[in-house]
């Protein structure tokens, strides 16, 4: 079974024949590849080659263009990376350099063409060289940047935090302008040949329940319905790093296909909350197990997250792979899916 059908088999509850296998990898696909991860986010080609190497070694059932927090920001920008700090680990936002330190920047700017030359079409090349080298059968990611993301990249994290107090009415201009990109990203994607897009909306655990209702829940519902209304069949994953169990009752609302829960989150709390018929991916500890835990003890990881979401699971990592994960820890995480179907969840 490719792992396109695998997906889309457990989505709509049918059997098929093992548990997906989904972990975030990103600059472990560098160091596997043996490239600089600036090499590896700058240039499709070789991301595409080093994701495709990573699932043809480890049998991961995704080929993943997440990346870096900057590809629409510098697009945005016209090309202008100076409110990015091009690290070891890849572009970084510096916020003394934000984009829109001056609130009034952002009435400036307009939505990017995706397909104009620049960061956002790299990616989109990337997808074509994936389809065209993996097949039809493949899954394939695409990757956009959810609102807040997107807004605290162009505004400063802490800036942006501050005016969720001080200015709510700019917050809410932001986020409308950051939905927009968001929009207009993921078409081209699934054009390209993407069947899965996924958004990230990292600092979203950040906030208090009362703003993810106020500020964030309807900029992300507006891009996730653009793409319900446009193409149903996209499958659609939200990834928000940290701690979200406060949030999960309001992100229940989004009609998302996959939630996928960083570690800290209480598994259980989320399962009840979110009910048994929603997918469920990762949960394993990216530090305790994945990084420094034993082969075992990731094996029994993956199956405590099993049987805790039961069979609307895909195995995989709370948040990104780190660069210094032991090849056998990764090989175990998959192993644990290769040798289990949905309906074998280990009892209670």
């Amino acid at each position: 079974m490719d792992s396109q059908a695998r997906m889309r088999g457990l989505l709509a509850g049918e059997p098929v024949d093992r548990l997906p296998a989904q972990p975030l990898v990103m600059q472990l696909a560098a160091r596997h590849a043996g490239i600089d991860y600036n090499d590896y986010v700058a240039d499709g080609r070789r991301l595409a080659e080093a994701q495709m190497s990573m699932a043809d070694e480890y049998g991961i059932d995704c080929l993943m263009q997440c990346s870096d927090p900057a590809r629409e920001l510098i697009d945005i920008a016209g090309g202008d990376d100076s409110s990015v700090e091009w690290a070891e680990s890849g572009p970084a936002i510096v916020e003394s350099r934000a984009l829109v330190l001056d609130k009034r920047h952002l009435g400036e700017l307009r939505v990017p063409d995706p397909l104009a030359p620049g960061r956002m079409l790299d990616r989109i090349e990337s997808i074509e060289i994936m389809r065209e080298a993996a097949g039809s059968g493949a899954s394939i990611v695409g990757w956009v940047e959810g609102p807040l993301a997107l807004g605290a990249e162009m505004r400063g994290l802490s800036a942006l935090m501050m005016d969720t107090y001080e200015d709510p009415g700019f917050i809410d201009e932001l986020l409308d302008f950051t939905s927009q990109v968001a929009c207009a990203y993921w078409k081209p994607q699934v054009e390209a040949g993407a069947d899965t897009i996924g958004m990230s909306d990292a600092a979203a655990s950040m906030m208090s329940p009362s703003h993810y209702e106020r500020f964030i829940y309807p900029a992300q519902l507006r891009i996730i319905e653009d793409i319900r209304a446009h193409r149903p069949d996209v499958i659609i994953r939200l990834h928000m790093c940290g701690r979200t169990d406060d949030l999960l009752p309001t992100m229940l609302r989004l009609p998302v296909d996959i939630y996928e829960l960083d570690f800290p989150v209480d598994l259980t709390h989320a399962r009840e909350v979110l009910g048994p018929d929603k997918v469920i991916l990762g949960n394993v500890s990216t530090v305790e197990e994945i990084l420094t835990g034993t082969p075992e003890e990731v094996y029994a990881a993956a199956a405590e997250c099993h049987r805790i979401c039961g069979p609307m699971h895909i195995v995989g990592t709370g948040c990104e792979v780190p660069p210094e994960t032991p090849p056998e820890n990764l090989h175990a995480l998959v192993a644990y899916a290769r040798d289990h179907a949905p309906g074998d969840a280990p009892a209670d």
